[in-house]
């Protein structure tokens, strides 16, 4: 019986930074509602309670597990995450962090500040052994939905040691919340052959093929969707142009299929086509990108989330949690930690 069935009936606690986004506190808390009523969980508003409240007056709350912990203020994604949380020591991602960390919720979940939910988190939760930092992945592609990429951009530079680590992370989620039994590993780069790539790329290969990992080499990007490789890593300087050029093709798509098409179907058969391509080339977008490597159960969601998306963030969320993905990544960092050998570059 999977771990996931044996917990699927216990309820998740989820502390959900209602200030965060583009769109908060308005549609993070339609998306926490639109949770509450598909799964059996129980919600943690954190944010300016009278804003927070204004909202769920929206909503029939009768016998619906919610509550509001008062925070004072946001950090925007133009503030330096450190010198945010220094500054802003009550704003909504940190008090979230506290409330994780406090053991009153299981999971976190955010569409604020990337950088300063990743600070807030490290600072809060503390890095599982093993790891200098955490690492956001995750399926990105609705045309290679089994397929995850990890960097998705939390950290532009990184040493072969890094990403071997980040990879082992990759290859735990795609287990678990993929059931992939035994994962493939891919490092992306310019070549299949092994003397491809710049010189992180080369000296990753080294280590990865001295790893217990199921490393199958050198990837390219048309590798996304030929299923070489279950989980591709590279650092987070090209996860994140991935990610945005990916999402700028569904937007453009999205436009162009409107105006091609629009003479030819009709306009609500054209908008529903389109909306699905869009929603099809963004998949963090629809269910969020967990972050792997903190001592904690954390999920970030795009800025720009509404309050669907916000929901599917808070599904992946609650899935994370009853699949005890934290403990998995832990117990595989301790197996490559005990592999490590003195010739692994740092």
């Amino acid at each position: 019986m999977s771990t996931e069935k044996e917990n699927k009936c216990s309820t998740v606690r989820v502390v959900l930074d209602a200030m965060g986004g583009d769109y908060g506190p308005s549609e993070t808390v339609k998306g926490a509602m639109r949770a509450l009523d598909a799964d059996n969980i129980e919600i943690i508003l954190v944010g300016d309670k009278d804003q927070v409240e204004a909202e769920l007056a929206n909503y029939d709350l009768a016998g619906k597990p919610v509550r509001i912990e008062s925070s004072e203020g946001k950090i925007g994604d133009d503030e330096h995450p450190l010198q945010a949380i220094r500054s802003k020591p009550k704003s909504s991602i940190l008090v979230a962090n506290k409330v994780l960390k406090s053991g009153e919720a299981d999971v976190l979940v955010s569409m604020g500040s990337t950088g300063a939910s990743m600070a807030g988190a490290v600072l809060a939760l503390g890095l599982l052994e093993g790891l200098d930092r955490p690492c956001i992945g995750g399926p990105f592609q609705g045309l290679a939905p089994r397929t995850v990429l990890v960097d998705m951009g939390s950290n532009i530079d990184c040493r072969p040691g890094m990403l071997l680590n980040f990879a082992a992370l990759g290859v735990v989620f795609a287990r678990k919340f993929l059931e992939i039994p035994n994962p493939t590993v891919g490092l992306l780069s310019v070549g299949a052959e092994t003397a491809k790539g710049n010189k992180q790329v080369q000296e990753s290969h080294q280590i990865f093929q001295e790893s217990h990992l199921n490393f199958v080499g050198n990837v390219e990007g048309m590798d996304f969707f030929t299923q070489k490789a279950d989980v591709i890593v590279c650092d987070g300087f090209v996860g994140n142009i991935l990610m945005k050029y990916t999402e700028g093709l569904g937007s453009a798509l999205f436009q162009f299929l409107g105006k091609e098409l629009s003479s030819r179907m009709d306009p609500e058969d054209v908008q529903s086509f389109a909306a699905s391509l869009w929603q099809m080339l963004n998949m963090p977008r629809t269910m969020g990108g967990p972050l792997f490597g903190v001592n904690g159960a954390v999920v970030l969601g795009h800025g720009s989330c509404k309050g669907e998306e916000v929901a599917g963030a808070i599904n992946t969320a609650t899935r994370c949690v009853r699949l005890d993905m934290v403990e998995s990544m832990r117990q595989e960092l301790s197996i490559m930690n005990r592999q490590e050998t003195p010739s692994s570059p740092n």
